[in-house]
């Protein structure tokens, strides 16, 4: 079952009242991909049209109230409105972004071939088609898609894991802790590198650095994504700073 709430190590300037950098599971490592693969009209749901910042809450409004007599007849309004998403439940991602329906949910499309068994050369979504092989029959006659198989990578990592990593799903391998900086910066934790990080943020006294541990439900999640898009200290802003009530 998808996790709803992950945990997260945060380093934090009490002094400059700043996140430095949070060590983070493949969980919430995991969370931050999958906000990459959000296409824009679910961004824009997520966040509410009254919360976007710029335009884009404008032109989804202006697609939701455009009558359907302006649009192509082989396009859905849904299929911008609504986009399908990655299932969190089937990839084993943190369910941690509110559900909200998708085009797939709502429209579910198949696909179909001519009900004549010599037309092999076409297949539709629509199986009131005509067939423009025989110019006569139908595309109802219902086949499944079959999905590739990935391949295993070659290098040592991947193939000492790989059983590991298909049950883990997500993106990234559980195997390691990642570092992520303020402005979400990601990449896998060393000791060598952390030290250097204090080093690079000027921090002379050891005693002004502090750990603090939080949790990260819905809430956090979707302010997460909205500071993601306005600002360059995502972490300071939604779990240290003033701006933590964006």
């Amino acid at each position: 079952m998808a996790a709803t709430e992950v945990s997260l190590k945060l380093l934090v300037d009490v002094r400059g009242q700043r996140v430095l950098f949070a060590e983070a599971g493949k969980d919430f490592v995991d969370f931050l991909f999958n906000i990459m693969s959000l296409p824009l009209g679910t961004v824009v749901r997520l966040l509410n049209k009254e919360g976007m910042v710029g335009s884009l809450g404008s032109l989804y409004e202006s697609i939701e109230k455009l009558s359907d007599v302006y649009m192509q007849p082989f396009q859905d309004k849904d299929t911008l409105l609504k986009p399908k998403v990655l299932n969190s439940a089937a990839t084993n991602l943190p369910s941690l972004l509110p559900n909200i329906e998708s085009s797939k949910d709502s429209k579910h499309k198949g696909f179909s071939r001519c009900i004549n068994s010599n037309c092999r050369s076409f297949i539709a979504e629509d199986p009131e088609a005509i067939c423009p092989q025989c110019k006569y029959n139908r595309m109802s006659s219902q086949v499944k898609l079959v999905e590739t198989e990935k391949k295993a990578s070659s290098n040592s990592l991947s193939s000492s894991s790989t059983s590991a990593s298909e049950s883990e799903g997500g993106f990234v391998k559980g195997v390691v802790t990642y570092r992520v900086m303020d402005d979400l910066m990601m990449e896998p934790i060393s000791t060598v590198s952390s030290i250097a990080l204090l080093n690079r943020f000027n921090i002379k006294d050891v005693g002004v650095v502090e750990e603090k541990t939080v949790k990260i439900g819905m809430d956090e999640a979707v302010r997460l994504l909205k500071a993601s898009l306005q600002s360059k200290t995502v972490l300071t802003d939604v779990f240290f700073g003033k701006k933590a009530n964006v």
